[in-house]
């Protein structure tokens, strides 16, 4: 059956709290909607402007769309009983979204229907399976990080079976690593699979552009003096020649014209088997920074792919700890870090600091909110230090695709009158930050409007 109704696995039963299902939906017959729709039309018919043509809904699937998005609550005012697949999709969003949401799926509600969470592993694996059918990937995970995070369901993730139904995502991975101290061996190995699935997507995804976008950024970067025809850089070459421009008078009454004599060619240097650039990332791991951290070991592992780039990552709660030696695997990266606990920024930084041995030709990519633990003024000073001595600072509140999170603004503020503006980085913006720090290029930081 084709479902035509606002996808009930958004938080449409509840957009602003998925457990208030249906909340301020006063009209379930439609007629509030269909007078403002008049109200339009007259106003668009007296300006003169078009206005675009809705498709005509039945009264009978109007009705049908509000019971789906209202819930149960509804089933009175809406007069209408759901049957299969509806009655389906509506039992699994109960579940989660309905009044019996205290619960865990596949338990029974006050009413005797199907709602809230069943207390065993197999019962939540079998609701795992119902969402997975009637609701497309992107909702489903959703669903997940809501059954998670409002019913406590975390501990459940410890059993292999669970493991084995869940739909594996970033939020996903970030959840089983903050469990990983707790996990027992008989499903570390299951954990270690759904990592391992999600890491190899995220590489297939990220992998491609991330190289071209940095070996372009390096060839421009290591400009040659005597460079073969095929890699002169003219646009550089021009600009640098410009004074060398002699005029050239017209022929047979032509216009004049001119040339540039190029005294002093500037070319793209090309890869050597000696690292060009050293990039240091240094990534925060306590508990809200768990999809960066998933997201900078990927990209880890393929900066350090690159023979061009010396990669170096360092993670930190209050302790520090170097991952480098581990970067040929993303997931055994993540395994080595432990979400959660308290922040030392200028710990970390200064452990950093120790190991760079060539600031001119260095960047430093700080991933973290800003919730410093350590000294402030310490972690600014070296920041100050090392953007003085010629390092590339990147400043990163977060490497994931929800935008900025809850941050402190007086350090970032510091940061940026620095030179180093703190900001939210997407995973497909990171290679443009990448290069542009690699050639000492203004950053392409997002407008706030992008980042909220």
């Amino acid at each position: 059956m084709t479902t035509t109704t606002t996808d009930p696995g958004r938080t449409d039963h509840g957009a602003t709290d998925p457990g208030t299902r249906g909340r301020g939906a006063t009209d379930p017959t439609g007629e509030t909607m269909e007078r403002k729709t008049a109200q339009a039309s007259g106003t668009a018919q007296a300006s003169g402007t078009a206005r675009p043509t809705v498709p005509h809904v039945p009264d009978a699937e109007r009705l049908r769309r509000w019971r789906m998005v209202l819930g149960a609550d509804s089933a009175e005012s809406t007069g209408r009983t759901l049957t299969g697949q509806d009655a389906a999709m509506d039992g699994a969003l109960d579940a989660l979204y309905g009044g019996g949401a205290g619960k865990r799926p596949g338990g029974r509600g006050s009413g005797g229907r199907s709602a809230g969470l069943g207390a065993s592993a197999p019962s939540v694996a079998r609701w795992l399976g119902d969402i997975r059918t009637y609701f497309p990937s992107s909702v489903v995970q959703v669903m997940q990080r809501d059954a998670i995070d409002r019913l406590g369901l975390a501990a459940l993730l410890l059993e292999p079976e669970m493991l084995e139904a869940v739909e594996a995502d970033v939020h996903l991975v970030g959840t089983l690593l903050s469990l990983n101290k707790a996990m027992p061996e008989t499903t570390k190995e299951t954990a270690r699979a759904v990592v391992r699935k999600v890491v190899d997507d995220l590489e297939k995804r990220l992998e491609s552009r991330t190289r071209a976008t940095l070996t372009g950024a390096l060839d421009r970067s290591a400009r040659i003096s005597r460079p073969r025809h095929r890699d002169i850089d003219w646009n550089r070459t021009i600009r640098a020649n410009l004074k060398n421009y002699l005029p050239v008078p017209g022929a047979g009454g032509a216009p004049p014209t001119g040339t540039v004599v190029p005294e002093r060619l500037i070319g793209y240097g090309r890869a050597t088997r000696s690292a060009k650039k050293d990039i240091v990332l240094c990534i925060d791991q306590s508990g809200s920074m768990a999809a960066s951290v998933v997201y900078a070991s990927v990209f880890g592992a393929v900066l350090a792919s690159m023979r061009t780039l010396s990669t170096r990552l360092v993670v930190f709660d209050t302790a520090v700890v170097d991952l480098t030696d581990q970067l040929d695997d993303p997931v055994d990266v993540l395994f080595g870090t432990q979400l959660g606990g308290g922040t030392d920024i200028n710990r970390a930084l200064a452990y950093c600091q120790s190991k760079i041995t060539r600031p001119a030709d260095t960047v430093v990519v700080l991933v973290s909110d800003l919730y410093e633990g350590g000294i402030r003024d310490e972690m600014l000073k070296r920041v100050a230090a090392m953007k003085a001595s010629g390092v590339q600072f990147v400043t990163l509140l977060a490497l994931s695709d929800e935008g900025a999170p809850a941050y402190d603004h007086e350090h970032a503020a510091a940061l940026g009158a620095l030179g180093a503006p703190a900001f939210a980085c997407t995973p497909d913006l990171f290679p443009d930050v990448m290069a542009a720090a690699i050639e000492k290029r203004p950053l392409p930081v997002p407008d706030k409007e992008t980042q909220q």
